[in-house]
């Protein structure tokens, strides 16, 4: 049972997390704006793909999931 409450504990948080992504999202600077990004517009058209925001979001993800991680497995 104990492995299931760490596994609990880390799905909440990154349920926390990815909320207040979202509701932050308009007030966190540079998001979207990365040299990288992809931005094409057209007439009345509009492709929007960060891809190097994405990047940046996942290895930073990675480093925190993995110092979570090292700390519930002290």
């Amino acid at each position: 049972m104990i492995g299931i409450g760490k596994i609990l504990i880390i799905v909440g948080c990154i349920i926390v997390i990815l909320g207040l992504l979202l509701v932050f999202h308009p007030h966190i600077p540079y998001f979207g704006k990365l040299p990288g990004d992809i931005t094409i517009k057209k007439n009345s058209f509009t492709l929007f793909f960060p891809v190097v925001s994405f990047l940046l979001i996942s290895i930073i993800l990675t480093i925190v999931i993995n110092i979570i991680l090292r700390i519930l497995n002290k």
